[in-house]
């Protein structure tokens, strides 16, 4: 397929080819937010294919017909990937866009419109088993060899995507700036239809029991893994090798149990602990 071996680079951050160019990038940093956009911000493997759920679910009422009809990057496409230009609807109340761009990209374009930013973020443990799992899918990805290898360049912030550090501690440090609602992973597994509300009442949409109840039941894990619409089935086998895995995978919290030795562990606690350590986080992770 076309680009899958490219690697771009933009903003110091490397990037798929296949799903990104120079000028789809270009356009993500020079676009025109509406007061009225809705931006979902997240490192890849947190939880964003969860939330353009909820958020769909949010603003349907609980009509579960575009989540079953529409595949969710249409209904919340990529702003810096190369079909955005195409898929982007023209500003409406709360259109929904998705991004795994760094902070510093987009924030003053953010703060101008006035949009709001909803940031996902996740224990940085799962986020390395679950990006690993997804190099060994995704064709578009490098080859990540053997898990120690790849957790060695997760920690090093050579990865595709860049550092899970700056890219935090970048959106992070717009809360002061930007109209931004952060929120984890663990919040949204432990409480779905609590945080919905709280996100319903940032976004000044708030939830009825009619839609707390669909969103409750079409954004459970088991729904959206088993949706062709959210599961990336529809994706051909020569971009996602579906015969290693599920992009759905497991869905759990503390799945890097399974998978860190204690080396693998020690070192992850020493560089977290240099990168973070002195950040207040609106919610911390168990990381022992």
């Amino acid at each position: 397929m076309e680009r899958l071996g490219v690697t771009e680079t933009f903003a110091g951050v490397s990037l798929p080819g296949h799903l990104h160019t120079q000028e789809s990038l270009a356009f993500a940093a020079t676009f025109h937010f509406s007061p009225t956009d809705v931006l979902i911000a997240t490192y890849p493997k947190s939880g964003t294919t969860w939330m353009q759920e909820i958020l769909t679910l949010m603003f349907s009422r609980g009509d579960i017909l575009p989540a079953k009809t529409i595949p969710n990057w249409e209904r919340a496409p990529w702003l810096e990937q190369i079909y955005s230009r195409d898929a982007l609807p023209e500003p409406a109340a709360h259109r929904l866009i998705t991004t795994h761009l760094p902070a510093h990209v987009l924030a003053p374009a953010l703060r101008r419109a006035k949009a709001k930013v909803i940031y996902v973020a996740r224990n940085p443990k799962d986020v390395a088993v679950s990006f690993y799992h997804f190099h060994r899918l995704a064709k578009f990805l490098p080859d990540p060899s053997s898990f120690d290898s790849f957790l060695t360049q997760f920690l090093e912030g050579t990865v595709q995507y860049g550092s899970w550090f700056d890219h935090v501690k970048g959106w992070l440090g717009q809360r002061q700036l930007l109209d931004i609602f952060y929120v984890t992973y663990e919040e949204l597994h432990q409480d779905l239809c609590g945080t919905a509300q709280r996100i319903g009442t940032f976004l000044g949409c708030p939830l009825g029991p009619e839609t707390l109840r669909a969103l409750g039941e079409h954004c459970s894990f088991a729904s959206m893994r088993d949706n062709s619409m959210t599961n990336y089935t529809l994706i051909p086998p020569e971009i996602m090798d579906h015969s290693q895995g599920r992009f759905m995978r497991k869905g759990v919290v503390g799945d890097w149990r399974d998978h860190f030795t204690p080396q693998q562990n020690a070192l992850f606690n020493r560089r977290y602990q240099e990168e973070m350590g002195e950040l207040e986080l609106p919610a911390r992770w168990p990381m022992a």
